[in-house]
C-alpha cells in the first residue's frame, strides 16, 4: 500500500489538500505587491528572499469573493511544474489544518455536484475520518491561474520594485 500526505487548509468554507511533496513552506500573511495587468486571481507578489513569488487567491480562482484577511490567513509556498519549469508560487489560504496521511484506496473519485471547483482541477476527496478533503491537482490550477508568459512576466517586470535589482523570478535552479 501506498501511503501519500497531504497538507489541507481551509478556503472559502470548504477543506482542500495538496500533495507535501509539493509545499516548501507555510508564512503569514504579509503585505503584496499588486502587479498591473495580472489575472484577477493574481493578488500580488512577495519578496521570498530576494526571489519574486507570485501569490494566487484560490477562492477568486475557483469563482468566489476574496476571503477576508484574518489572524490565520496564511502563504502556502508550492514548487509546482510550469510549462516545463519548476516554479515557485503561493496560494492564500484562510487557515492551514495539518499535515494527513491518505491511502490510495482512501481516495474516491469527485462526484459531479456539490463543488464549484472545476473537476479536472480535483484529483479526488480524501478520506480523512468522518470527513472528505477535496484534493487539488495542484498544477493544473495554477497553470489556469498564471501563466509563465503573462503574470508571471509582469511580476518579472516588478522584481526591481520588489526585491532590489538583482531580483529573479522564483525558480528553484538549486536542488
Amino acid at each position: 500500500m501506498d501511503q501519500n500526505q497531504y497538507l489541507t487548509f481551509q478556503l472559502a468554507g470548504e477543506e482542500y489538500a495538496v500533495s507535501i511533496l509539493r509545499v516548501k513552506e507555510i508564512i503569514t500573511y504579509g503585505p503584496l505587491t499588486t502587479v498591473p495587468h495580472a489575472p484577477p486571481s493574481v493578488k500580488g507578489v512577495i519578496n521570498l528572499r530576494g526571489s519574486v513569488v507570485p501569490v494566487v487567491d484560490l477562492a477568486v480562482k475557483f469563482g468566489r469573493p476574496a476571503s477576508p484577511l484574518t489572524n490565520r490567513t496564511c502563504i502556502v509556498i508550492l514548487e509546482v511544474d510550469l510549462e516545463g519549469e519548476p516554479t515557485v508560487i503561493g496560494i492564500l489560504t484562510d487557515a492551514v489544518n495539518q499535515v494527513v496521511e491518505l491511502l490510495d484506496e482512501n481516495i474516491l473519485p469527485v462526484p459531479a455536484f456539490g463543488t464549484q471547483v472545476r473537476m479536472d482541477f480535483l484529483r479526488g476527496m480524501g478520506k480523512a475520518g468522518a470527513k472528505f478533503v477535496l484534493i487539488l491537482e495542484i498544477e493544473k490550477v495554477l497553470a489556469a491561474a498564471v501563466s509563465i508568459n503573462g503574470a508571471t512576466s509582469a511580476a518579472s517586470a516588478s522584481a526591481t520594485f520588489v526585491a532590489g535589482e538583482n531580483a529573479t523570478i522564483a525558480r528553484n535552479e538549486n536542488p
